[in-house]
């Protein structure tokens, strides 16, 4: 059996490491899994708009997988957890990024409505799975 590394993220991902004592990014041979990420900058602010928060997430996602040597192209799954529901604007968004991050390969997604996040002004979450291959 391959045993896990595991990675911090520079910049947020040390602040929430060292304050709830977890890790941003697992891999396990070629796979990545990583932890969910918000559309925070490296002091935890959110965006007041969706579409950059969902932006700054993406750009969020990148930066971890990139931790655990994998991209984007590499994505086979996302998750992603909703606060406020599903306004147009958000699969707008998504979708759009989708393209942009993984023109040549569309990844199985499941998306979840929930009540909150880990942050109060937090409104979108996003988990991925990769492949290295």
């Amino acid at each position: 059996m391959t045993t896990p590394s595991f990675f911090i993220t520079p910049g947020y991902g040390t602040r929430l490491h060292d304050a709830l004592h977890y890790s941003q990014a697992m891999r396990i041979g070629d796979r990545v899994e990583i932890s969910g990420q918000g559309g925070w900058n490296d002091d935890l602010v959110i965006p007041e708009s969706i579409e950059e928060e969902i932006e700054q997430a993406f750009k969020n996602v990148e930066r971890t997988l990139a931790t655990a040597g994998a991209r984007w192209p590499h994505v086979v799954h996302v998750n992603s957890y909703h606060v406020g529901g599903f306004p147009p604007v958000i699969n707008e968004t998504m979708a759009k990024l989708y393209r942009h991050y993984m023109p040549d390969r569309a990844p199985i997604w499941t998306q979840l409505g929930i009540e909150a996040l880990g942050l109060p002004t937090m409104r979108i979450e996003i988990r991925v799975t990769a492949i290295i291959a």
